[in-house]
């Protein structure tokens, strides 16, 4: 059965035809995509994140799958740390699970721990196999040496790509230090780090990551592409599922989202809430790499904010 027969049959009922309705009234796009690292794979440059169906009733979640798969989209993201995003993004993806390229992580550092968040995701995910998993949010000094460790979360990665039940193998970040142990101790097919403009510039945060990874042959994934900044203290939270204030400016998103794609990333994964998946994917789609002029115009108009991430090791502080 082709993709958009599915789409109609699957979604037939009242709130099915709203959704249907939508789609004829958006342009479809076809995103591109790019070879993840030296694995062969090639994904789209914008992925799913599994926060985007987290707490969302079914049909709805149903139909957020089949929007993104229309899209172009085939790369997914999840987390057992992601709420019920597994209950939601399993059945949601399962028709089209065989086209789809699916990564999953686990915050568990030990042996028994991450084995069973990979027998319980894989179940949850309706799946036999994950394209990537990941070690998940690796911050700390004890977080690398629990996990690469005798009887640690490697050791479970490595078994599991051994019985087929994952493809290839990544990890995680959000600390530059960590993330270069990462890379230094294992042959990674992939790291999933922050790769943002105010980062990078005013945070001196990124490039080391980046170059690093490159320079193994690895897949880079990247976060935190619209982060404009953390919440000030005593605001709330500006979108339910963003822990962080998010560029909203059309004109900042496209330079910001260009900026992230002109790094030699395989793709990146937007924030968690739906109106900035779909302008994500709406600039990816005719994506051109951005000029040294248009980096340099974009650097003086993010000067003097604070950047979510700086290149100062958390474990110091």
């Amino acid at each position: 059965m082709m993709r958009r027969d599915f789409i109609k049959t699957a979604f037939a009922g009242g709130a099915g035809l709203a959704f249907l309705s939508c789609l004829r009234g958006r342009r479809r796009t076809d995103l591109p995509r790019r070879e993840l690292g030296k694995s062969g794979e090639r994904l789209s440059i914008v992925g799913f994140g599994g926060v985007l169906v987290m707490n969302e009733e079914p049909a709805a979640a149903d139909r957020m799958v089949a929007e993104a798969v229309d899209l172009g989209v085939n790369y997914f993201d999840v987390a057992p740390s992601y709420g019920n995003a597994q209950e939601r993004l399993g059945p949601a993806l399962e028709p089209f699970r065989k086209d789809c390229f699916l990564a999953c992580k686990t915050t568990e550092r030990s042996r028994e721990g991450s084995r069973k968040d990979l027998e319980e995701s894989l179940r949850l995910m309706r799946t036999d196999h994950f394209n990537l998993y990941q070690l998940h949010a690796m911050t700390t000094d004890e977080d690398v040496d629990r996990a690469f460790g005798p009887g640690g979360a490697m050791e479970t990665l490595v078994r599991a790509r051994e019985e087929g039940l994952v493809r290839y193998l990544g990890f995680s970040a959000h600390s530059e230090s960590a993330a270069l142990d990462c890379i230094n101790r294992f042959d990674f097919d992939s790291v999933l780090f922050p790769v943002n403009c105010v980062c990078w510039k005013n945070g001196n945060f990124g490039p080391a990551v980046v170059a690093a990874a490159t320079a193994k042959g690895m897949g880079i994934l990247a976060l935190k592409s619209l982060a404009l900044g953390p919440v000030p203290d005593g605001e709330a939270k500006p979108h339910p599922k963003c822990w962080y204030r998010p560029i909203e400016d059309d004109v900042l998103s496209d330079q910001a989202v260009r900026f992230t794609l002109s790094k030699g990333v395989t793709a990146l994964i937007p924030p968690g809430e739906p109106r900035f998946f779909r302008k994500t994917v709406e600039i990816a789609s005719t994506f051109k790499p951005q000029t040294e002029f248009e980096e340099e115009s974009l650097f003086q108009s993010i000067g003097g904010l604070t950047p979510l991430f700086a290149s100062v090791d958390p474990r110091s502080k």
